[in-house]
């Protein structure tokens, strides 16, 4: 069983007016339909903000350069035959 935290927010009156619409429309109305709705929002706006730090992270790793090694061929086609001398 999941343990449920609270949060107390205030915003808007259109913000929630119009979440409130939004929910009803996607999940109708009932106990706890309001709660599943924001804890729906509150996990999309964690994983945007964890992806936008990888790329974050990524796009600081390709600035900085990195060595992926010293190319051991001139042609492609000494790959091939690199494979099929080891067979």
């Amino acid at each position: 069983m999941y343990r449920m935290g609270t949060i107390t927010i205030n915003v808007e009156d259109n913000v929630e007016a119009d979440f409130r619409k939004m929910v009803e429309s996607e999940y109708g109305t009932g106990k706890g339909i309001l709660g599943k709705a924001v804890a729906e929002a509150l996990k999309k706006w964690i994983e945007e903000k964890e992806q936008k730090e990888i790329k974050e992270k990524l796009i600081k790793l390709m600035d900085s350069g990195f060595k992926s090694g010293i190319k051991m061929y001139k042609e492609r086609g000494e790959l091939y035959e690199r494979r099929c001398s080891h067979n």
